[in-house]
């Protein structure tokens, strides 16, 4: 099999076993005792590992190259989906759902490196397009698949669908030879910034976890963010450059662009919450979602489209747009009021809306950052975007954990809502500050420092 679809493979699993995991969440906390607002936290580390994790890959990238990170995040990756399958109880689950993401925040940082390490310029777009594909069509069945596998095998069988993945690691072996740059980590940013987000995430869903977990973040959050500002300021260089946090455009798009996935981890876990609410099964919560994942199969294709036809700016914007209109689908879908027939369709429909935003709102904000940074920041400009964009991932699944049970999941929504309404304005006004690029050649993934080194493969490489 082809290196690209090896990788699409592995990185498509982990967003399978993610989405796949929400759809079981009720059942899950019904089985390990706890409520669904603390069973949230599965999703909600994993979203903010995906975040800090992708930076710290980045950064390991340049030190170490791309071999050592390879393998440490796949023993992690692992490590942590087996140990999920047999967790005697939440807090062995939490462990694990740790674990597993530390590893997983890798693939979407290593994998193009591999890649743009191993093609020339000719035949990398393609060869990112294959992975791209891979990964997006696996990652769009797990609500599906979710539904049906929990449905009639249990939660722990969808916690054991990441496994699945880790088949595709010895073929990558020979593969993972790209050495590092030298490049310092600043481990201390990590860390600082790592801390305050998770502050912030604490505060969030301290409503559906107790005055000590808000008191937690709160101190967290207070005493990280003059930490961020001063690091960061000592360290022009560092964990979140200067060069990059102080460019307008990037950082309004990125905080712009934010809500996308905050839209996408909250209705994950808000619409299998309440349609189980509603007496219905994770089976047929599954089999009630196959319109909006047969939605994205088409979307890599449509998206690619977009973003060549109207421009990486206005794609993002309408993104956005999506993911706004999906929230409200969703909190309108969620009020107890309406019959069963007209909620599942409004759910339905929600998450349809934000399938098509994340699949055009991502590459979208790939391309404004890329087209907007220069060469001597591109890398680091993507990473920090990178970073900015998931950590919305992690504050909406906290938003929706934290307030569900005691203000209800149509207020939930509805806040993230006024958030996304808010990015919305943000990426409007970044296109009046900076002009659609003339083309998306810049939008592709920069080659791994490294990588130059050796000679690159001019056509698809087999592990046969």
């Amino acid at each position: 099999m082809k290196i690209p679809l090896l990788l699409g493979v592995l990185l498509g699993m982990t967003g399978l076993g993610s989405t796949a995991g929400s759809t079981v969440l009720p059942v899950m906390a019904a089985d390990l005792g706890v409520t669904v607002g603390v069973a949230a936290w599965s999703i909600t580390v994993y979203a903010l590992l995906m975040a800090v994790g992708s930076a710290v890959y980045g950064r390991l990238l340049d030190v170490v190259g791309i071999r050592t990170p390879f393998v440490v995040a796949m023993v992690l990756y692992a490590s942590g989906a087996a140990l999920a399958v047999v967790s005697p109880n939440f807090q062995v689950l939490i462990v694990a759902r740790i674990l597993h993401s530390a590893g997983a925040a890798a693939l979407p940082i290593l994998s193009p490196a591999l890649l743009s390490s191993l093609y020339d310029a000719k035949d990398r777009n393609r060869m990112l397009g294959q992975f791209l594909g891979a990964a997006t069509v696996l990652g769009a069945l797990g609500p599906v698949v979710g539904g049906l596998v929990g449905g009639t095998l249990g939660w722990r069988a969808v916690m054991a669908l990441p496994l699945v993945g880790v088949t595709a690691f010895p073929f990558l072996w020979r593969a993972l030879v790209a050495r590092g740059s030298g490049a310092h980590l600043d481990l201390p940013g990590a860390v600082v910034v790592s801390t305050t987000a998770a502050g912030a995430v604490l505060l969030l869903q301290s409503p559906a976890t107790g005055m000590i977990v808000a008191a937690v973040g709160a101190v967290l959050l207070v005493l990280g963010v003059p930490c961020v500002v001063v690091h960061s300021r000592r360290r022009p260089q560092g964990f979140l450059p200067r060069a990059v946090i102080t460019n307008r455009v990037i950082v309004r798009s990125a905080v712009g662009a934010a809500p996308i996935l905050a839209a996408w981890f909250a209705l994950l876990i808000a619409v299998p919450i309440v349609l189980v609410g509603r007496g219905w099964p994770p089976s047929r919560v599954g089999l009630a979602l196959i319109p909006a994942v047969a939605i994205g199969l088409t979307m890599p294709r449509i998206s690619g489209h977009l973003l060549v036809s109207v421009g990486p700016g206005k794609s993002l914007a309408w993104a956005v747009a999506g993911s706004t209109i999906a929230l409200v689908l969703g909190s309108v879908g969620s009020l107890p009021q309406l019959s069963d027939t007209l909620a599942a369709a409004l759910l339905v429909a929600a998450v349809s809306c934000v399938i098509v935003a994340m699949s055009l709102g991502q590459p979208a904000l790939t391309a404004v950052v890329a087209s907007i940074a220069g060469d001597d920041i591109r890398g680091v400009a993507l990473g920090t975007a990178n970073l900015l964009f998931a950590l919305g991932g992690g504050l909406g699944a906290a938003i929706v954990g934290g307030l569900t049970e005691v203000l209800g999941a149509p207020f939930a929504l509805g806040l993230i809502a006024l958030l996304s309404i808010m990015g919305l304005v943000s990426v409007v006004r970044v296109r009046r500050l900076q002009p659609e690029p003339e083309s998306l050649e810049a939008a592709t993934v920069p080659p791994c420092p490294a990588a130059d080194e050796g000679p690159r493969r001019t056509s698809s490489p087999s592990t046969t």
